[in-house]
């Protein structure tokens, strides 16, 4: 099934896993959606853990699994026989869920062997679902349930989201599923309209950023607040950003040192968090433009707004650019462009003479 497949519960994830359990009871297929930053795959194998864990009477409300039972060290092993989790190929080693002693994985190690590489798919194939329709119709090899979790819902490709469509309209025994995912509006509403949706709330500020403060040796409570903001609120985005390379004390500089043309740090990250950033910089700057509080960078650290139209623009070419942010093309070239255009939209530009 899979290998390494410890997925910690994080601190701000317990009192959100309590009321998912008391209020999701009754339905066989979950939608949890929110931002992946917080933790949803966890939390969405929490939820699963807790309804396969075996130390609660069957037909009992459900509670937050004991992490001691035969059900509990099965998953932790990763070898539970009534859990089938669904990754696309790229998300599954960072997840902790590679598969092991398939024919892919012989596949991969020919291919090593030959010294070729293949590129990890990003998206969940009809396959895998084919494969779930088949889990699904069996009976649950402990006598409890049968759980299938499906993570990023929205990297199902239409096929592989038909494929599913049936199951999920009649499921078979006492087989329940969580679908994770960001983005609802990427799902087809018939996959939505057969799932009860519950959003994963963002975590309190504070407590977010002393976790956060923990991770690093020597960070200050300051910076590690910085960077959750930096983080949009969350905070395993944070620390993933600052294992990137992304400071805290340069943060609330780089408006200024874009507007520069100083912004030579930039030059060192990978391409798709340049542009994160420099999109992060275009929506600080449009809510200040119409006079709202900004959101990731310090109100302080920012330039004059240029033209609201401007920054549309922007927006719109930067979003572009992300689609495509993985492609190989020449990085350190594609980066000094981008953070060209970023210093001609923030330049100041001169007030028109009146007119005489």
């Amino acid at each position: 099934m899979s290998e390494g497949s410890r997925a910690p519960l994080w601190p701000w994830l317990h009192e959100p896993l309590q009321a998912a359990l008391q209020q999701l009871s009754g339905h066989h297929a979950v939608l949890l959606h929110g931002p992946q930053g917080v933790g949803q795959f966890e939390f969405a194998l929490a939820l699963a853990r807790s309804w396969l864990c075996e130390a609660q009477p069957v037909g009992s409300a459900f509670h937050v699994a004991c992490g001691q039972c035969a059900s509990c060290r099965l998953i932790e092993a990763g070898s539970h026989p009534d859990l089938q989790v669904i990754l696309p190929e790229a998300l599954q080693a960072s997840l902790g869920w590679v598969s092991s002693g398939s024919d892919e994985g012989s596949d991969k190690a020919a291919e090593k062997a030959e010294g070729k590489s293949k590129k990890l798919s990003q998206e969940i194939k009809v396959d895998a679902i084919r494969a779930v329709v088949q889990f699904s119709q069996h009976t649950a090899s402990r006598g409890r349930a049968k759980v299938v979790l499906i993570h990023p819902a929205e990297r199902m490709n239409l096929i592989a989201s038909n494929t599913l469509l049936k199951t999920l309209e009649e499921p078979p025994g006492q087989v329940r599923f969580v679908l994770s995912g960001a983005t609802l509006d990427q799902l087809l509403p018939t996959i939505r309209s057969r799932c009860q949706a519950w959003r994963l709330p963002m975590p309190d500020a504070v407590p977010a950023a002393q976790w956060l403060q923990a991770q690093t040796e020597g960070m200050s409570l300051d910076d590690a607040k910085v960077l959750l903001a930096a983080a949009g609120g969350q905070p395993l985005t944070a620390r993933d950003r600052q294992q990137l390379g992304l400071d805290a004390r340069y943060w609330p500089q780089l408006p200024q040192a874009l507007m520069q043309g100083a912004a030579t740090a930039l030059n060192q990250w990978p391409l798709p968090l340049v542009v994160e950033t420099l999109q992060k910089l275009c929506h600080d700057l449009a809510c200040a433009a119409q006079g709202a509080a900004p959101r990731y960078f310090p109100a302080s650290s920012l330039p004059a707004a240029p033209d609201l139209g401007l920054l549309t623009t922007w927006a719109q070419e930067l979003g572009k650019v992300a689609r495509h942010a993985e492609h190989p093309w020449n990085q350190n070239l594609k980066i000094e462009t981008l953070l060209l255009q970023a210093r001609a939209i923030m330049r100041p530009r001169p007030a028109r003479a009146a007119l005489r």
